[in-house]
């Protein structure tokens, strides 16, 4: 945990954005994976994270706007948690590290709310069933009006607070980063035919645990890049294969890294690879380039989306005006996802709150293909954090969708872009700080031109 005062801190500031009412956080219970006692890995709620720092099951807390007071509901355990579990601290000892004195059995939260007498109550909406059917309980609300009552106040606070990073939460960024630098270099190196990317993904993962780290999201490990979010680990490396590793690391305080890679399984990219994978970094650094104050990073994914297209064109897959396809959403064929989105204690910061309010300010995302799945497009301030990850993907069905349809074919060449079919896919990302004049990459570098990535395989 940070230090007490640092969630006093933060819950103070809250409490002054807010102005009146009572915030209603709950903490996350375990979850079963196929019985009571044989749970998911635990992972506590990141608003309550943030707020609170406590990370054990089954807590809630009441922050009240008015006098910015708190009180934090749980259990003391329990000899029988003890037996299983080990000495565990008393709710007053972990209140106290939370910066909170008032602290109470979960039967008091009810009268607690209802001494709110005609204020407001504030809550986030849920992500979690059972942490909904707790709220609609704790209200007395049926679920229209639970949906209607979610507090957007609540919501604007929390954003308008996480997204601008302190220097303890870059720090703590930082660590996870450097780990996940070593869990992609050791990728590089050891990825080869006839390996599976199993084999390959459980040396990733052992990098993480033994740097006393967890997984900040399940592992992408995949020679069909192609597939965006591809979880599935069966395939066996073959020569002429290229693998795409996407994986972060979390540090023990809860903060993510989101890293991606592409290597060849050979010692070597192929010519036809390396030509795809300089133009993807030739991207990614356009990307980089437009990072700064002020400047709305849909200018970096269109920026990014520029240099692809006009790649492309040189290699006949396209025609035409470049930014006249590029503004029409034609390079999307190659590029269907967004650049980058917001990093934090959620390696999607915030996503349950909502894109709309963490990466739009609360205006409307486009419906554009490829556009629309951009997470994030406002203009950038100091002390965000975020990811920069343009990628080409040569996906099959889509590939033939189009070409049916004879979509863009002022713009697109659609024979030429079918000899491309069995390619896969390409990614490279970093993660990066916006500054008071600029930018800066957290971290230490990863290998990142196709020389680099050979080196790590000689």
């Amino acid at each position: 945990m940070f230090s007490a005062q640092t969630y006093a801190d933060r819950r103070r500031v809250l409490a002054d954005r807010l102005g009146t009412g009572l915030v209603l956080l709950l903490g996350n219970s375990e979850s079963p994976r196929n019985f009571a006692d044989g749970t998911h890995p635990f992972r506590q709620d990141s608003t309550f994270l943030y707020y609170f720092g406590l990370d054990q099951p089954d807590l809630a807390a009441v922050i009240d706007a008015d006098t910015g007071e708190a009180v934090l509901f749980g259990v003391d355990p329990t000899i029988d948690h003890i037996v299983w579990m080990g000495d565990l601290p008393s709710l007053a000892e972990r209140g106290a590290a939370a910066g909170v004195i008032d602290v109470r059995a979960p039967e008091a939260l009810p009268n607690c709310l209802a001494g709110a007498k005609g204020r407001p109550v504030h809550y986030l909406p849920p992500y979690r069933a059972a942490n909904r059917v707790k709220l609609e309980g704790l209200l007395e609300m049926s679920a229209k009006d639970f949906e209607a009552g979610v507090s957007l106040d609540l919501v604007k606070a929390v954003v308008a607070q996480r997204n601008v990073k302190t220097d303890e939460e870059i720090a703590e960024i930082e660590k996870a980063v450097a780990v996940s630098v070593t869990m992609h270099e050791a990728a590089m190196a050891c990825a080869r035919p006839g390996l599976t990317e199993y084999q390959v993904v459980a040396e990733v993962e052992r990098v993480a645990r033994a740097a006393g780290m967890d997984l900040a999201y399940q592992v992408i490990g995949t020679v069909h890049g192609e597939i965006l979010h591809n979880h599935d680990h069966g395939n066996t490396l073959k020569p002429g294969d290229m693998f795409l590793l996407d994986a972060g690391a979390e540090s023990p305080l809860g903060y993510a890294a989101d890293l991606s890679s592409t290597m060849p399984v050979d010692p070597s990219f192929t010519e036809r690879q390396r030509v795809m994978y300089d133009l993807c970094l030739a991207s990614y650094r356009a990307a980089v380039d437009t990072l700064a104050p002020g400047v709305p990073f849909s200018e970096a994914h269109l920026n990014a989306a520029r240099v692809i297209a006009a790649g492309m064109k040189d290699l006949g897959l396209m025609r035409g005006d470049t930014e006249e396809a590029v503004q029409a959403g034609a390079h999307a064929i190659f590029f269907q996802c967004g650049t980058g989105h917001m990093m934090g204690l959620d390696v999607h910061d915030m996503e349950d709150l909502g894109e709309v309010w963490v990466g739009y300010d609360g205006e409307p995302k486009s419906t554009q293909f490829g556009l629309k799945s951009l997470r994030l497009a406002r203009p950038l301030e100091p002390g965000f954090v975020l990811t920069v990850e343009p990628g080409i993907y040569m996906i099959p069905q889509l590939m033939d969708l189009w070409a049916g349809e004879k979509r863009f074919e002022e713009f697109l060449d659609h024979a030429e872009i079918r000899k491309w079919r069995d390619f896969g896919g390409i990614r490279n990302e970093e993660n990066f700080l916006i500054t008071d004049d600029g930018h800066r990459r957290l971290g230490p570098a990863k290998p990142l031109t196709a020389e680099e990535v050979e080196n790590l395989k000689s």
